[in-house]
């Protein structure tokens, strides 16, 4: 049996994300696949490191939970992003993470020293 949760209750889902990340969030981009799970090692190729705003998720509207304001930030080293990981402000604690089909950015081959930002980003809590 499959339940079925009100839109109330799907927001309320979603708002416990930004919560449990907290404010000032940080963005990893890395060159290496999605790992199997938060918990795994990251990825190698670790291209950049970007301080997400302080309020970084706009308020969760029909289901939705999307990115607030610029996110973006210079590239620490080259090569292409496969994958990505938001951390709590400590950069150590993982709680999303994804590829470049979840988030999209400006250009995903990155040089050193290139300025990256992130297009699009959102979460979606349905009903299964």
């Amino acid at each position: 049996m499959a339940f079925q949760y009100s839109v109330a209750v799907r927001n309320a889902k979603l708002e416990a994300v930004e919560t449990a990340a907290g404010a000032s969030a940080i963005l990893k981009l890395f060159s290496g696949a999605e790992p199997a799970n938060c918990a795994a090692a990251n990825p190698t190729g670790l291209l950049a490191t970007i301080a997400l705003p302080a309020d970084w998720l706009a308020v969760a509207a029909v289901g939705v939970k999307a990115k607030l304001g610029v996110w973006s930030g210079t590239a620490s080293a080259a090569g292409v992003i496969a994958s990505w990981r938001i951390f709590a402000s400590d950069g150590i604690t993982c709680h999303i993470q994804g590829n470049t089909t979840d988030m999209t950015f400006d250009n995903t081959n990155v040089a050193l020293n290139q300025v990256i930002t992130v297009n699009t980003f959102q979460i979606t809590a349905g009903n299964p």
